[in-house]
């Protein structure tokens, strides 16, 4: 399918491991289909456990460099990634648009809503704090000081396939943390993408990695693996629920933003005109594929 991007290399199909285009061990591929036709994109390496194990390892290694660097040098790192990302608006919308369904005009908006994260999360990599406390004596006082957690796991939607790597990859960076993204498997080539711009913008190699295929697979290293320290989801209950679960083994933490419940509420005095609007502007926004999209009308007795 041909994307007209102004610069193809931006649709990359491997996955990222330690700064390197990798295929899957067994040369397994994903395709990655355009909802609005069936006719498939492209196809990426569909890895598994092993791939992410190695994945979480570089992700270690790196972060022994990246949680030493100055805040500053964080920051300004950060920033040079969302200047690329802006820089590549459209190439990122075309991709969004053919691999998630969004008209082009949304696509273009979580571009530049997603890096806004980036711009952000890297400004206030200079404000982490500490503090210093009384001692038990005149003489002591108590040092407090902010570490990194360790290495994070990030598994993001479909529905958003930018603006959640972004949320989440944007804060662990700052703080000193390495991650390790995956993907949701109808949405790879965004975070592909994304990635490929960090690595442009002098992120070292390891600090972000992107793993794309078998969930269960990669789901279950990222859960189990204890150098893992902390995991990130946005997706539905269930899985949320098992997640934690899984996490629970290896005393993670997590960070869960699960289902959605978004009713929508008209009074006696409200403006009909201006609810119908904001209803339909709603109900249809991103074809309907948030967690914020109307899924219930509660109208006052005086109107029905």
């Amino acid at each position: 399918m041909d994307l007209s991007l102004s610069d193809p290399s931006l649709l990359k199909t491997g996955a990222l491991v330690d700064g390197a285009w990798i295929d899957a061990d067994d040369g397994a591929r994903l395709p990655v289909s355009n909802p609005a036709t069936g006719e498939t994109v492209a196809e990426v390496a569909k890895v598994g456990a092993a791939e992410t194990r190695r994945a979480v390892e570089a992700a270690e290694r790196a972060m022994v460099d990246w949680r030493r660097r100055p805040a500053k040098e964080r920051a300004k790192l950060l920033r040079a990634w969302y200047d690329a990302l802006m820089a590549n608006q459209e190439d990122l919308a075309r991709i969004m648009t053919a691999e998630q369904g969004k008209v082009l005009a949304e696509s273009r908006g979580e571009i530049a809503y997603g890096a806004s994260y980036i711009e952000w999360f890297g400004e206030q990599a200079k404000r982490i704090d500490g503090d210093i406390l009384p001692g038990p004596a005149p003489d002591k006082r108590i040092l407090c000081l902010r570490e990194p957690v360790g290495v994070v796991a990030a598994i993001t939607p479909w529905n958003f396939p930018n603006a959640m790597i972004a949320r989440k990859a944007a804060p662990a960076l700052a703080a000193g943390c390495t991650v390790v993204i995956k993907p949701a498997s109808e949405t790879p080539l965004s975070a592909l993408a994304m990635a490929e711009l960090a690595l442009r913008a002098g992120i070292p190699a390891g600090a972000i990695n992107v793993v794309a295929g078998s969930s269960s697979a990669i789901g279950g290293e990222l859960t189990a693996n204890a150098t893992v320290r902390k995991l990130t989801f946005t997706g539905s209950t269930p899985v949320g629920k098992t997640l934690v679960e899984q996490c629970a083994k290896t005393l993670k933490r997590t960070s869960m933003e699960l289902g959605g419940n978004a009713p929508f509420i008209v009074f006696d005095d409200a403006d009909l005109d201006a609810a119908v609007a904001g209803a339909m502007a709603s109900k249809y926004r991103n074809s309907g594929q948030t967690c914020v999209c109307t899924n219930r009308f509660l109208v006052q007795a005086g109107i029905h």
